[in-house]
């Protein structure tokens, strides 16, 4: 099966390591935040969407929204810099290809 399934169609959506919990401290952990952005005062939140692999593995990533100064790019990092998630799972309790929306925060605090 090579379609790729939203999250809403599947019996168990993917997820990183064992929580969102863990995802958020991951973010926090590796996020550099980009120098121009800092410069700049660049503040916000970047959207990317991704697809969990059915090993896990993440492809497909794209920005749908940035805000600049760097920000897209560094969260392209942090998602690359991912260990495998969980992948997805479908009512046949089959593992499938899942595009995931997320959205990282850049605060300078």
């Amino acid at each position: 099966d090579t379609n790729i399934y939203h999250e809403v169609e599947l019996l168990k959506t993917p997820v990183f390591k064992d929580n969102e919990e863990a995802l958020n401290r991951f973010i926090t952990k590796n996020l550099r935040y980009p120098q121009q952005a800092m410069e700049s005062k660049i503040e916000g939140y970047v959207f990317v969407s991704f697809v969990v692999e059915k090993n896990g593995k993440i492809s497909n990533i794209r920005v749908l929204k940035d805000i600049g100064g760097g920000c897209g790019d560094e969260a392209v990092r942090i998602i690359k810099a991912m260990p495998r998630w969980k992948p997805g799972v479908n009512w046949r309790q089959k593992f499938v290809r899942t595009k995931v929306k997320l959205r990282i925060k850049f605060d300078i605090d």
